[in-house]
């Protein structure tokens, strides 16, 4: 038994929770995971995980180890990378998963860049507004929002906060009126996001006022916020969507922001990652590069 290598292998089974995720993210067979756990537990002698057919349980035993190992094995990856980094040029493809709207306009560019700058790093860049499950998928690095995190194997960078504005093209306005107040929007005609956790309610606050508005069936909606400016833009009603994405169509008056003193509520961007990827010097580097990019906007 290779005992850096089964203990690797043991770390990996606790934080994916199969046998068959831990193997497609060390690249080994499911086989080769299952001979290293029961060529661990045998040199222990304890019983690290229990496995039915149907699925596994870590013991406590195996949750004290786990829990300890840990702590060695980052060391040991640390030492290495602390030797490594005076000579080691970071290399590999680092595959990067975007939303599809803000990334063509504000992250792809960024993405771009680091590439030129790190041209031994191969980038695949996988652009969608669709939820992506970075184990499932294979990804290093995903840029998306996020109020907190659920999975105990990820980690999270924040990025910047996004600033929605809402707007609506001059003839839109003429025909249908401008709305006052929130409330006045459950008589408009509002574009909806339809990944949104909840695309029929808005809100929205003004000093301490909050308010929150149920809208009605939309006319028109998308999972792109691009396409929802589009529709705007040829009159078809109300969109809310990250200012960015309407800069220059409110700086020429081809759209109209409206309730200017009522902020809807903001939406935070993050860096995630798993958890055994923040000692990969590609992924190390790219998060700091993309954080830094970031704070200088």
């Amino acid at each position: 038994m290779n005992k850096i290598t089964a203990l690797n292998v043991f770390r990996r089974v606790v934080e994916m929770g199969t046998f068959k995720a831990a193997a497609d993210d060390l690249h080994l067979s499911q086989a080769a995971v299952s001979k290293n756990i029961n060529e661990l537990e045998a040199f222990l002698g304890i019983a690290l995980i229990n496995r039915t057919t149907r699925r596994l349980s870590v013991t406590e035993s195996g949750m004290d180890y786990y829990g300890q190992i840990c702590g060695v094995l980052d060391s040991l990856d640390a030492a290495d990378q602390s030797i490594m980094a005076a000579t080691f040029t970071p290399r590999g493809r680092l595959r990067v998963g975007v939303p599809m709207s803000y990334g063509l306009i504000r992250l792809n560019p960024l993405i771009c860049e680091f590439q030129r700058r790190y041209p031994a790093i191969s980038i695949e860049v996988n652009l969608s507004d669709t939820y992506m499950d970075l184990v499932d998928q294979g990804l290093d690095v995903v840029i998306r929002g996020a109020a907190a995190l659920d999975d105990s194997t990820l980690r999270a960078k924040p990025l910047c906060e996004v600033r929605r504005v809402l707007c609506a093209a001059p003839d839109y306005l003429k025909e249908a009126g401008r709305p006052a107040r929130p409330e006045d929007l459950k008589s408009h005609n509002c574009l909806l996001y339809s990944l949104s956790s909840s695309p029929r309610k808005w809100f929205f606050t003004r000093e301490a006022e909050s308010v929150a508005v149920e809208l009605k069936p939309a006319s028109f909606c998308a999972n792109n916020g691009i396409a929802l400016k589009q529709a705007a833009v040829q009159g078809l009603g109300v969109i809310l969507v990250p200012k960015e994405f309407v800069s220059n169509e409110l700086a020429d008056g081809t759209l109209i922001k409206l309730l200017p003193d009522w902020q809807p509520d903001p939406h935070a961007l993050f860096a995630v990652y798993p958890f055994h990827k923040e000692q990969s010097p590609k992924v190390r580097l790219f998060i700091e590069f993309i954080v830094k990019a970031f704070q200088l906007r």
